[in-house]
């Protein structure tokens, strides 16, 4: 079992009568990606802030890479990377001198082969020595990230590390994530983008109004909210009226011919299902289960006002039958 990297318990800030956090606690296992979810007020931003040294809060404690973030501030700071959502270089500075300031900040011996490792890690090479004003969205977000591993951080903190880029910049940036975490960095990732999260997240926590409303890995996550089901599809009304009969609960779509039945997507449902079809020799010409993604988790979890995630279909599986 992996260690934990950052620990935080019974965590509270309030601004007045304003409470931001409530209470909340989680860990983070040292080599893995979690991910802090919630709207805009849920108290993200303040969370990360009190993590990083850069906010003290009003009860509770936090560790992180081991070390209280009151009584070992120097420690903390010296274990961690922070990347916020834009780009903090320098644009009249070229991305070897960013890099370079920030060897020198940091107080990183032989800085020079550093900085050329990192440039030829995120493809920086032939910009190197342009103006960071030159610089695509994409470009300057790969070297905001290179600035932060600087001095080998053991935990990075990722504020919307991708807001604003295409879908090629933000996939090249997964990219890189994944290496780090392989690396046996730790990541510790906020974003707006829910397919973010469940493409990278090894556990996920959803805050709301201050408080932690559910954690657990995207999977276990989109189990809890309700919506998953097996559709079948039929060559005829017949079969699909024998089949309604059979499966009950499910709901019909005679212009379609498809039968849903509401499932928890695991194999043993599934089989149960097909037998049943089989025992009253039905045929499905074609299945497929459907399941909520981290979307529908979002907005069941923090808009009560949210509709039925049963209403938009997301497919994990799909089978022919033959």
């Amino acid at each position: 079992m992996r260690s934990s990297a950052i620990a935080v318990s019974g965590l509270r800030k309030a601004y007045g009568d304003k409470v931001v956090l409530d209470g909340i606690g989680f860990d983070v296992a040292a080599g893995s990606i979690f991910s802090l979810l919630g709207p805009n007020g849920a108290g993200k931003t303040t969370t990360v802030n009190v993590l990083t040294t850069l906010m003290k809060a009003d009860a509770g404690t936090v560790r992180v890479a081991g070390h209280d973030v009151v009584t070992a501030t120097k420690q903390v700071r010296a274990a961690i990377g922070v990347t916020g959502q834009f780009a903090a270089v320098d644009d009249l500075l070229s991305g070897r001198e960013n890099l370079q300031l920030m060897a020198d900040l940091k107080r990183v011996r032989s800085g020079d082969p550093v900085v050329t490792r990192l440039l030829e890690r995120f493809d920086l090479v032939e910009s190197a020595d342009k103006p960071a004003a030159t610089y695509s969205g994409g470009m300057r977000r790969k070297l905001d990230l290179a600035m932060t591993l600087v001095g080998n951080p053991q935990i990075i903190f990722l504020d919307e590390p991708t807001t604003g880029l295409d879908p090629r910049s933000r996939r090249a940036m997964w990219g890189i994530v994944r290496e780090l975490v392989a690396e046996g960095t730790t990541i510790f990732l906020t974003t707006q983008y829910l397919e973010e999260a469940d493409q990278l997240a090894d556990q996920v926590a959803v805050l709301n109004q201050g408080r932690l409303v559910a954690q657990g890995t995207p999977e276990e996550l989109k189990r809890q909210i309700p919506g998953t089901h097996v559709r079948f599809r039929f060559a005829d009304l017949y079969e699909l009226d024998a089949a309604a009969r059979v499966l009950a609960g499910s709901a019909r779509d005679d212009e379609e011919l498809t039968l849903r039945v509401p499932s928890n997507g695991e194999s043993r449902s599934l089989l149960a299902l097909l037998s049943r079809l089989e025992e009253h020799t039905i045929n499905a010409q074609e299945f497929s289960v459907h399941t909520p993604d981290l979307d529908d988790v979002f907005l069941a979890l923090t808009d009560p006002t949210s509709t039925d995630p049963t209403s938009t279909e997301h497919t994990s599986m799909e089978v022919i039958a033959q």
